[in-house]
């Protein structure tokens, strides 16, 4: 089944995948308009590793110079390839794995794919699209996350409790919001519009990393520890981990966080000056083999290496090692995106919690980077690494000498605080609950993971969680004093 794109760009088609033509009326109505092309890519790797492919709209003669596309045509052009590789995360899900909850911290698929709809219908749709009508007055309610200015929700911990609509009836509603944004999107739209587009763009990628670690923590918990993604052994390394060498910086006054070109997040500014003392940072993240060896050596059970409150959860929760590190046949195993596999110990330790990441610290000497440190550190370095394009989905051991790994395989906790920057101010309405009220309580990540969407992190980037959480793909990078 072929439909024209955005504009009616005959070069530019959608395939209507096969789960869509059994959805129902209603279902097969909003299947017409979903973008998708069952057992092929869209640029997410090859073979197993990327199921679709995704004919990018406006097509252009690479073979002279263009010039730059306009915000509309690049927002229309990237908006349908992340919504679409959102799908792709959902592909072979059951409607169950979609719904269960498997704590509180995590939220199904199902209600992931709908509560990014419902930010593009709510944010922008039903204020900037004239005579537009939601999809189901009901879904406001189910699927508001924690916007007070935009009314009552359904509680976080009871998500899971949100058997209807099923799945099919979400894609549904995710159709017809993908149409009613191709409209928009093609009515010279004003700059607030565009603004707001691309934050739900961004806010989408947020919520395809959370998909995957609250599906892998949902799996983690069946006993036939079922794999995300076909489980074919991942390679451990046998050559060891590069060995560990330390980048020197000076100190100084420099200025951090984002100088206001291009998209980012209101946490990442107002750029500010701060003040470094000469630092080291480590060549690499820390591995799963120096990780055994603090194990080995007693982290768990020595309270001298920790602050006040990781001993006491240390003590309360059991902590032993890493979060889905288990024993079999006497080896150490972990459980990942791609069903259990042996812990490489080359490869980052990930699945840590900020309280660990500085109880390895003290037992290496050493201490956890500030992220101001962290951020200098990645002043001309091009946010690339294994992130989820590399289909890998499971952090690699680094590769080469000089500073390595600074963005994907895991986010790196630092030191610092999450708190606004001087200056900082919350935005007006619903949108300045984004970002602000969270400033207490969480410590900053840096870098990205290898669950992280391509194009989503930059230097300035600041992901934030509260020190006892361990579901992320974390991990950390050792760093001492000049």
């Amino acid at each position: 089944m072929e439909l024209r794109g955005p504009g009616g760009n005959a070069g530019a088609f959608f395939v209507v995948p096969p789960w869509a033509v059994s959805i129902g009326s209603r279902g097969a109505r909003g299947a017409r308009a979903v973008a998708g092309l069952r057992g092929q890519s869209i640029g997410l790797g090859s073979g197993a590793y990327a199921p679709y492919r995704f004919r990018r709209p406006h097509a252009r003669d690479r073979s002279r110079p263009q010039p730059a596309p306009s915000p509309e045509t690049a927002l229309r052009d990237r908006l349908p390839v992340t919504r679409e590789r959102s799908l792709w995360l959902a592909e072979g899900l059951s409607d169950a794995d979609a719904t269960v909850q498997s704590m509180e911290d995590a939220s199904p698929a199902k209600w992931h794919l709908a509560h990014t709809t419902w930010f593009f219908e709510t944010m922008i749709l039903a204020e900037h699209l004239p005579g537009y009508t939601r999809h189901d007055d009901r879904f406001p309610y189910l699927y508001n996350s924690y916007y007070e200015a935009l009314g009552s929700r359904h509680p976080r911990p009871r998500r899971g409790m949100i058997t209807r609509p099923t799945l099919a009836e979400v894609m549904d509603y995710r159709a017809h919001v993908d149409a009613a944004m191709a409209q928009l999107l093609e009515s010279a739209p004003a700059p607030e519009v565009l603004e707001l587009t691309e934050l739900g763009i961004n806010h989408e990628e947020q919520h395809q990393e959370l998909m995957q670690t609250d599906i892998l923590h949902l799996f983690a918990q069946n006993p036939l520890r079922p794999a995300f993604r076909p489980s074919e052994p991942l390679g451990v390394s046998e050559t060891g981990a590069e060995p560990l060498d330390w980048i020197a910086f000076n100190g100084g006054l420099e200025a951090f966080g984002h100088d206001g070109g291009g998209f980012a997040f209101d946490c990442e500014g107002p750029r500010h000056k701060h003040w470094l003392e000469p630092f080291r940072l480590a060549s690499r993240a820390v591995t799963n083999g120096e990780w055994i060896a603090f194990i080995e050596g007693g982290g768990y059970a020595t309270p001298a290496l920790w602050l006040s409150d990781g001993w006491a959860t240390v003590q309360a929760e059991g902590w032993q090692a890493p979060f889905y590190w288990y024993r079999r046949d006497d080896e150490r195993w972990t459980m990942t995106l791609r069903g259990p596999q042996p812990v490489d110990p080359a490869a980052p330790v990930t699945h840590v919690s900020y309280f660990e990441a500085d109880a390895f610290a003290a037992f290496a000497g050493c201490r956890l980077p500030t992220e101001f440190e962290w951020e200098r550190a990645a002043h001309g370095v091009a946010p690339e690494g294994n992130m989820l394009d590399s289909g890998r989905l499971r952090p690699a051991p680094a590769n080469g000498g000089g500073l390595a790994q600074l963005y994907g395989d895991v986010w790196e906790w630092t030191a610092s605080p999450f708190a606004p920057y001087p200056g900082f101010r919350v935005a007006e309405g619903a949108v300045g609950e984004y970002n602000g009220k969270f400033m207490n309580g969480q410590y900053v990540l840096r870098g990205g993971s290898c669950a992280t969407p391509p194009g989503h992190v930059r230097a300035t980037y600041r992901n934030f969680f509260q020190p006892e959480k361990r579901w992320q793909f974390s991990g950390l990078r050792l760093a001492a004093d000049g």
